[in-house]
């Protein structure tokens, strides 16, 4: 039975390797068969066979026929999709628990002081990277965002500020209920809905500025290099420094000219 290479590749999307994919096709083109006719039919190793059936069984996907010699049934592949679908999830619920454990023992503790200490004996200037793709931009702000505790400027542009407003709404009302001020400048030609909800939380004014950047504390800074209406998403590329000093002449530049601007009434 020859198989496309393309559509087995695909079939990995099932949690399977390639050969468990060459065994489990050529089953479903038959329905019940032995293990050696499979390794045949699939052009599978006959020592082989076996294990990968094994394995299939493990998975869901065959059941093991009673009787001599040794048969393997099929299992529709509606059912198995729904089978994947659980163990899928069934995984990611157990991985999700022991990372919320690990919260709760001392191993946290120790790798919090391993980094503050170490973070301690680093000059600042020396906290710098570059981030690649708007996914991990947004990943960035919002550890800057509940990183946070005295202040938040935001400069964006119309679109910038619309994602922001989806991707950082919540950790950015968490900010606000701790007390955090939060300043927001963006040339606001219409307003969504989550904008409505950024005004409850931020002081909002309407200033094209050819820029977009975040600093939080007058401390940490994060600069796009590139206009976003020109930039691809995956290729939207942002700096992040954690430099005092850099941050308080950047907020300084950015206070005076949102002090000439009025704010957007809620």
């Amino acid at each position: 039975m020859l198989v496309k290479k393309d559509f087995l590749d695909k079939l990995k999307d099932f949690g399977i390797n390639s050969y468990e994919a060459k065994i489990w096709t050529a089953l479903l083109s038959r329905g019940v068969s032995t293990a050696g006719e499979l390794s045949d039919i699939a052009n599978v190793p006959r020592s082989r066979s076996y294990d990968v059936l094994e394995s299939l069984e493990k998975k869901g996907f065959v059941v093991m026929k009673i009787g001599k010699p040794i048969k393997y049934i099929a299992i529709p592949p509606e059912e198995v999709l729904e089978r994947v679908k659980k163990n899928v999830k069934e995984e990611s619920e157990r991985a999700v628990k022991q990372i919320d454990e690990i919260k709760n023992t001392e191993i946290l503790n120790d790798l919090m002081n391993l980094h503050q200490n170490g973070v301690d004996m680093i000059d600042p200037t020396d906290l710098s990277g570059s981030i690649k793709g708007r996914d991990s931009l947004h990943d960035q702000l919002n550890m800057m965002i509940k990183e946070a505790e005295k202040s938040i400027v935001l400069v964006t542009s119309q679109e910038g500020l619309i994602r922001k407003a989806e991707s950082l709404l919540k950790n950015l009302k968490k900010a606000h209920a701790r007390g955090v001020t939060i300043r927001i400048a963006a040339p606001i030609e219409k307003e969504t809905e989550d904008i409505k909800e950024l005004k409850k939380i931020a002081e909002i004014k309407n200033i094209k500025l050819k820029a977009r950047f975040c600093i939080t504390d007058s401390s940490a800074v994060m600069f796009m290099l590139s206009d976003d209406a020109e930039v691809h998403p995956t290729y939207d590329i942002g700096v992040w420094v954690n430099t005092p000093l850099f941050a308080s002449a950047l907020q300084q530049l950015f206070e005076t000219t949102w002090e000439k601007t009025e704010k957007i009434k809620a």
